[in-house]
């Protein structure tokens, strides 16, 4: 596959994605109640966690020269973060969007925390795409070039879901 339609295809995917997840949080309502999933946001969290793991030790793993380690890393990051997309859309396509009840300063917090959430997952999706793609095909100049974008963008996304997870069980009940 050439970079030029790899590229198309990762910005139509993304697109996609991004566009998909945006009407089943914010313009479809929940198909009913979620309490047969109600453990769904907690391993949510932990899949999140899990993430930034793999993510940190195969960072330490590729300063050390590991690549093999550094490889099984970020695959596993990628997997971990495949089966938390898969189960966030299982969830909110019965539970539609969580409502956060906090009051006073933690409100604006939690909300710059979700935004810059929300934010940085739109542009983590098609860099880690393009970041494995470059890998994959041996490409490791251009691998290395944009991972030093990805690795911060995509450590904020697992760390921060964990944020607001935790938030909103602390003050949603």
């Amino acid at each position: 596959m050439t970079t030029r339609l790899f590229m198309i295809l990762n910005a139509a995917t993304s697109a996609v994605a991004i566009a998909f997840l945006f009407w089943l949080l914010y313009l479809r309502h929940g198909a009913g109640e979620a309490s047969s999933l109600a453990f769904l946001p907690a391993v949510n969290a932990g899949l999140n966690a899990t993430t930034t793991l793999c993510l940190v030790r195969g960072w330490f793993a590729i300063k050390a020269g590991n690549r093999a380690l550094h490889a099984f890393c970020q695959k596993s990051a990628f997997v971990f973060s495949s089966v938390f997309l898969v189960c966030y859309i299982i969830y909110h396509s019965v539970h539609g969007d969580s409502h956060f009840q906090g009051h006073g300063i933690i409100r604006p917090v939690y909300f710059a925390i979700l935004i810059s959430h929300i934010l940085m997952s739109m542009a983590a999706l098609p860099m880690v795409l393009a970041t494995f793609f470059f890998a994959l095909t041996s490409r490791f100049e251009t691998h290395r070039k944009l991972a030093r974008w990805t690795f911060p963008i995509w450590l904020y996304v697992s760390v921060t879901g964990v944020l607001v997870f935790g938030l909103l069980k602390t003050f949603n009940g």
